[in-house]
């Protein structure tokens, strides 16, 4: 994995300011140099730069980048973030064509697979990936990103002027970007938050490349193109041939995303996604003679706090040990107190640059550079249940007929500290519904599908588009700000596009959620995990977590020149602060509640700070 950026003016000649333009280049590596610590390098010619921070995983002698070929005096250069999972596949034809590989590396096999094919390559690719591409001879930038939208790319084009960057703080480096917020970005954090409207970088003028999307910036300006989404097909496999087929695509998955160049790990969470995913891993090592190292995460005295619930009903630990006496792995224990908990709010806004799941960000930040310290790629279990029906909006009632996104239809506690006159203005109700019916109506159908299913097949596709890309956004930015690779196998397209279209009565069977997943990876699965109900990611308990939230929050309703001071109504925040701090059920997800609540608003108000945003 790596971090990329770069700019691109047609009308421009970098070359008469080389050190300049070279300088911010380097400006644009070293912000985001925590992707990848190994390597850098940049890339400058007359009307484009392309900069690079290499965290080495393929070809860690030859791979790095920018790299560049020429073909009849013209220069071909890319720049590229992620994995290839099928290179060797990619690779076979065009050494048949002629082209003399260098290295061993996917990215190599990448520019070579552009020259040769142009920008339909990219069908041809099973992996996770953010490519920039500058083609000399056609004197044109492309982006491209993956399917599932695993691996970020942010782009704002400025007049004639194209930047772009793993990350927002990327693309703030070069001169023509500055940070700043208008009502349609605090209204998306506000009313979606920490959802992110898609292609919305919140940020004005920041936008991000949609996944299964490439972008061609030319002498006839930016133009995107869409090259793979989801579509309905009738789905005529017996349950037993469905079985066989999920069965056949995860293994293969998992198995395919074990290609590196330097061991692999997995997070063990003790929920049956990481429990698959370290099973098949674990067994793909052992034929090797090798062991996967795992990690499992909690947070301190959770043994004595834990608080049973309907989202999460019982703890993960008991789940972890299980799986550990039938794998043998080698695992590591990591703990997260609170102190340390509410420090890395603020890291996490500094990795994300936004405000994001609170605590869930936070925790997960700091044991990724626990991670981070034994090994440099890690398998988890993220996606499954937005792809399988694991989420209780799936099957609850209650949740699944929510006029709204199912996970935040009820917009009423993201206005509990809101001024009477920001709650109006904002009308945040209002954003959130129309940003639902948008997506509404692009689900792909099937004629005269029954309303049931109809239903539950828009749920899988809000959830793909909107709650997976969340968790998406979470994984990438709490693992690469610690040089971490996280690699996602149940979002591979292979898996997405076939399970998509398996009706609902094949997935939940006898009130028991991802019935088909649990069946067809039933022999990798001790019996008491098997049928364990599903648990989220762990949450503290700790009243000492609130406590700490309370004196931050309150610090910040304090504050007369706080940013987010001019939103809050003093008198509501300080009466909510007093009270009992979870709700009657979750503004977001199925854990931020409450305390999320006071610490997504401490987050806004530093991410106000450190931008120097004003309402």
């Amino acid at each position: 994995m790596c971090g990329i950026s770069g700019f691109c003016n047609l009308k421009q000649n970098y070359l008469s300011e080389k050190p300049y333009w070279e300088n911010i280049l380097t400006s644009m590596h070293r912000s985001i140099a925590h992707r990848g610590r190994d390597n850098c390098g940049i890339y400058l010619n007359h009307q484009a730069g392309l900069s690079h921070a290499r965290l080495s995983i393929r070809d860690i002698e030859n791979g790095a980048q920018p790299m560049v070929r020429t073909r009849h005096l013209q220069d071909y250069a890319i720049v590229y973030n992620g994995e290839i999972y099928n290179t060797d596949e990619l690779t076979a034809p065009l050494k048949a064509a002629g082209y003399h590989f260098e290295t061993t590396s996917d990215t190599e096999a990448l520019l070579y697979a552009y020259m040769h094919y142009g920008p339909e390559f990219v069908h041809l690719l099973n992996g996770i990936y953010a490519i920039a591409i500058w083609d000399d001879q056609k004197k044109q930038l492309l982006l491209f990103r993956d399917h599932a939208g695993i691996k970020p790319l942010f782009y704002s084009l400025s007049g004639d002027t194209l930047v772009f960057g793993s990350e927002p703080k990327a693309l703030f480096c070069h001169p023509h970007v500055t940070p700043s917020l208008d009502i349609h970005g605090l209204r998306d954090i506000l009313a979606v938050g920490p959802a992110r409207t898609p292609g919305n970088g919140i940020f004005k003028e920041v936008k991000e490349v949609l996944p299964g999307h490439f972008m061609v910036f030319s002498a006839e300006g930016l133009r995107p193109f869409s090259y793979w989404d989801l579509s309905a097909k009738e789905h005529t496999d017996t349950y037993a041939q469905t079985v066989e087929k999920v069965s056949f695509l995860v293994r293969d998955a998992v198995t395919k995303q074990m290609v590196s160049d330097v061991p692999v790990c997995t997070f063990l969470s003790g929920g049956i996604d990481s429990s698959i995913v370290t099973a098949i891993a674990a067994r793909h090592l052992q034929k090797q003679g090798e062991q996967l190292n795992t990690f499992s995460f909690d947070f301190t005295e959770n043994d004595i706090y834990f608080q049973s619930n309907s989202f999460q009903p019982e703890r993960d630990l008991p789940y972890v040990n299980i799986m550990l006496q039938k794998l043998h792995t080698n695992h590591t224990y990591l703990e997260c107190n609170q102190e340390t908990l509410v420090d890395m709010l603020y890291t996490a806004v500094d990795a994300k640059d936004l405000p994001g799941m609170t605590d869930v960000d936070a925790s997960l930040l700091y044991f990724c550079s626990l991670v981070a310290k034994h090994n440099k790629v890690t398998l988890t279990g993220e996606c499954a249940d937005e792809i399988f029906g694991g989420y209780p909006w799936f099957y609850r009632e209650e949740l699944l007929n929510r006029d709204g996104f199912p996970w935040s239809a009820d917009v009423s506690a993201r206005t509990l500290f809101l001024t009477e006159d920001a709650v109006s203005d904002l009308d945040l109700a209002s954003y959130s519904y129309a940003r639902y019916q948008e997506s509404l109506s692009k689900v792909p159908c099937l004629d005269g599908e029954a309303p049931d299913e109809k239903k539950r097949r828009a749920v899988g596709y809000l959830n793909i588009k909107w709650f997976m890309q969340t968790l998406l956004d979470r994984m990438d930015r709490t693992s690469m700000y610690s040089s971490l690779e996280a690699r996602v196998p149940f979002a591979d397209r292979r898996i997405m596009e076939y399970v998509y279209n398996v009706p609902w009565h094949m997935k939940y069977q006898n009130g028991v959620e991802k019935t088909l997943l649990r069946d067809a990876c039933a022999d990798l699965l001790p019996d008491e995990l098997l049928h364990r109900k599903k648990s989220p990611y762990p949450k503290t308990y700790h009243p000492g977590y609130e406590k700490l939230l309370t004196e931050r929050f309150n610090g910040i309703i304090s504050d007369p020149n706080a940013p987010i001071a001019p939103l809050l109504d003093k008198k509501k925040a300080a009466e909510f602060m007093q009270a009992h701090k979870e709700l009657g059920r979750p503004w977001f997800g199925q854990l931020m509640a409450g305390p999320q609540l006071m610490a997504y608003f401490i987050q806004i108000n530093y991410w106000m700070q450190k931008y120097h945003l004003s309402i």
